[in-house]
């Protein structure tokens, strides 16, 4: 009995065995299963590992990526500034026109009722003319017709009839023109909600491209002139002085001095006296700048009204070799003159480089340079 008992016992598998072997076709299937899942789990822990991970960027790349970051922003924050001064301008030609038409429209209006009366009169007197019948006319355009004809018989009303159709005339113009304007502001407030968002991006990316350094890195980072790390930037920028205080110390005074007249040695002195101000990209002052509004602040307060942008502002007086540059002229950069400083003698300007780093004295060469203009 204890034979036959034992005759029918399975035989105690290896554990491996569990896994690889035996059992039956649908057994060795589920096994198959399990081992490809375990393996499956096995290697996806080890591509999850330090071992497998992606490299962290290194500063220098960091840097150089923000770097590119900030122009791709300043490109669009100069076409920011251009949008936003068009718009003003066309904003301020509708508000015109619409008064203008305002002013036209009570003078048709004195018109109209001045031939109305007339019209009154004569029917009163049994009789209406050619002229105030044509002007009840509930057809504008026949009316207009036909006071040019009439203008032409010599009828004794023709010249006031005339008159009203000169008015309606210039109001219809007005109008026109007030709807175009109108038209167009609304397709430049588009685009400047459009650079708008573009630059918020750029700078957004920016910040969350440095926010992965710790505050080592980004101090090493801005000491050697890169992207903002805090206070200890300003350190790769400055001139003889501290390069970020405002003032008119002997340094200001001497770039002043060798400015190419009073007008550029005004504009120096605002220069110096905004030095340590933030930037703010849109901004011309006076608690803020980004790099085309503080040169047109400068040459404000040297009497000159420089326009908005850097590749406007480029063409605002004649171009200056950099071997011949003196203090007051604005110097530009990159292809598509992107970024502007004011130099400021002996190889510097002073300039508003990006968010996070404000106003400062830095090396022309820093930056890729493009072209130099006297504002006249």
């Amino acid at each position: 009995m204890t034979a036959t008992v034992a005759s029918h016992r399975k035989p105690r598998q290896h554990p491996l065995a569990a896994l690889t072997g035996g059992g039956s076709r649908s057994a060795r299937a589920a096994r198959t299963a399990a081992t490809l899942a375990l393996a499956g789990a096995a290697t996806a822990a080890g591509l999850d590992g330090t071992g497998q991970a992606a490299p962290q960027p290194t500063p220098a790349q960091v840097k150089g990526r923000v770097d590119a970051l900030y122009q791709e922003a300043e490109v669009a924050t100069q076409s920011y500034n251009g949008a936003k001064e068009a718009a003003e301008s066309a904003r301020e030609e509708l508000s015109r026109l619409q008064d203008e038409a305002a002013r036209r429209t009570e003078k048709l209006n004195t018109a109209r009722s001045e031939l109305g009366a007339m019209a009154a009169s004569q029917y009163r007197s049994g009789g209406i003319d050619p002229t105030v019948r044509l002007l009840l006319s509930a057809d504008p355009q026949r009316y207009l017709d036909g006071a040019a004809v009439l203008q032409r018989t010599g009828s004794h009303q023709a010249t006031a009839v005339a008159g009203y159709a000169r008015r309606l005339g210039s109001v219809r113009q007005i109008q026109r023109r007030a709807e175009d304007t109108a038209e167009r502001l609304a397709g430049t407030e588009a685009a400047l909600k459009k650079h708008r968002v573009t630059v918020v991006h750029k700078l957004g990316a920016a910040e969350q491209l440095l926010s992965r350094l710790t505050a080592e890195q980004r101090q090493r980072m801005a000491g050697r002139g890169g992207a903002p790390g805090g206070a200890g930037e300003g350190r790769a920028d400055r001139g003889s002085g501290d390069g970020l205080r405002g003032g008119s110390g002997p340094e200001a005074a001497a770039a002043a001095a060798r400015a190419a007249d009073p007008r550029a040695a005004r504009a120096v002195a605002f220069a110096y006296a905004a030095l340590g101000k933030p930037y703010v990209w849109g901004a011309t002052g006076p608690s803020g700048f980004d790099c085309s509004g503080l040169t047109q602040a400068a040459w404000k307060a040297g009497g000159v009204a420089l326009p908005r942008t850097t590749y406007t502002q480029i063409s605002s007086g004649p171009r200056v070799d950099r071997s011949q540059l003196a203090p007051g002229d604005l110097v530009f950069f990159y292809s598509g003159i992107s970024h502007v400083g004011l130099y400021v003698g002996d190889g510097k300007m002073i300039h508003a480089p990006h968010p996070g780093a404000p106003v400062r004295i830095a090396p022309i060469g820093q930056m890729p340079f493009a072209a130099a203009t006297r504002p006249a």
